[in-house]
């Protein structure tokens, strides 16, 4: 798929607390030509201050911190009258925008398909690839399917379906439970591969609290299975998942 298709793209990046990356992650994502919508996540450190310095983009700004799903749904939101798809991406700088090219070419002949940039993790701290791994078998068992990074931000949604989901969770939750919930929908979900940063210099940027997050997880996997065991249809979805190497 490219440039001269009908099809528009909107580039999405939620952020919170990313001063340092933000500024930079931005000017690599223009290069992609598509529109750029920001969420500041109601961020306490200079990305406010950073985001203001920038030109050509589409500010969204919460006014306190609601999780990257409500910032994706902002932002999609937003986007909706103008593009079709959400390329979303992190702020964190862990991604290249421009693998964006290899998600748009997965799409093929999945049109209104998901697709999930599959991250190459050899160099990740082991928490990562274990959480990764802990993800991909909740997603599968709550009848999305089998992935092998249901946990990467890096990803293509067509807009419209996505919204239509209703997904529940508002934070990181958010990106595990719309591919169950689409799985559900028989959407395709399609992975495709992409790079991540793992081995970088720069100090990573994680906002992920093990606790917390763990008993987030459990209750929104835990919610989803309940739904399934007792909804005899979404036992034979007729889903569609794709792996690209």
């Amino acid at each position: 798929m490219n440039r001269s298709s009908a099809v528009r793209f909107a580039v999405i990046i939620p952020t919170y607390n990313h001063g340092s990356r933000i500024t930079d992650v931005v000017r690599e994502a223009r290069m992609l030509g598509w529109p750029i919508f920001v969420v500041d996540d109601g961020s306490t450190d200079t990305t406010a201050r950073m985001l203001d310095d920038l030109d050509g983009i589409h500010l969204l700004c919460h006014p306190a911190n609601q999780g990257k799903g409500a910032a994706l749904i902002t932002g999609m939101r937003a986007a909706a009258d103008m593009a079709d798809y959400a390329i979303t991406m992190d702020a964190d700088g862990q991604h290249d925008p421009a693998d964006a090219r290899r998600l748009m070419a997965a799409i093929g002949d999945h049109r209104r398909a998901i697709v999930v940039g599959r991250r190459q993790m050899d160099d990740a701290p082991w928490t990562s690839r274990k959480g990764r791994a802990f993800s991909n078998f909740w997603v599968w068992a709550a009848g999305g399917g089998r992935l092998m990074d249901s946990q990467s931000g890096f990803r293509i949604y067509p807009i419209s379906e996505t919204l239509g989901l209703k997904v529940a969770a508002r934070r990181y939750q958010f990106e595990v439970e719309v591919l169950v919930r689409a799985a559900w929908q028989g959407i395709p979900i399609v992975e495709a591969p992409i790079s991540a940063a793992y081995g970088s210099t720069l100090p990573r940027i994680s906002h992920f609290r093990p606790f917390i997050d763990f008993l987030r997880n459990s209750k929104t996997f835990s919610r989803l299975i309940i739904k399934r065991v007792f909804t005899p249809a979404l036992w034979s979805p007729g889903m569609q998942n794709r792996r690209l190497h």
